[in-house]
């Protein structure tokens, strides 16, 4: 299955509500493999939602850096 992966980066400084986005389409069937793919570090934890029009939706902590994962099927 086809999807647009958004994924953003927070910023972990005081007082910044800027992030870092990045857009690209992925090609799967297991999007659960596909976020685990951006846990690098020693350190992480996941929480995955599933919204009713089928987006995945997967935030994730990394060695402290916060980031979240967006799959919306095409």
């Amino acid at each position: 299955m086809t999807y647009e992966l958004i994924r953003e980066i927070f910023n972990q400084c005081s007082n910044n509500q800027m992030r870092d986005v990045f857009v690209s389409e992925i090609e799967t069937d297991d999007t659960d493999s596909a976020a685990k793919a951006y846990c690098t570090g020693k350190d992480y934890t996941i929480d995955k939602t599933v919204r009713e029009d089928g987006t995945v939706i997967y935030d994730l902590v990394v060695d402290g850096l916060r980031q979240r994962l967006s799959f919306t099927p095409d």
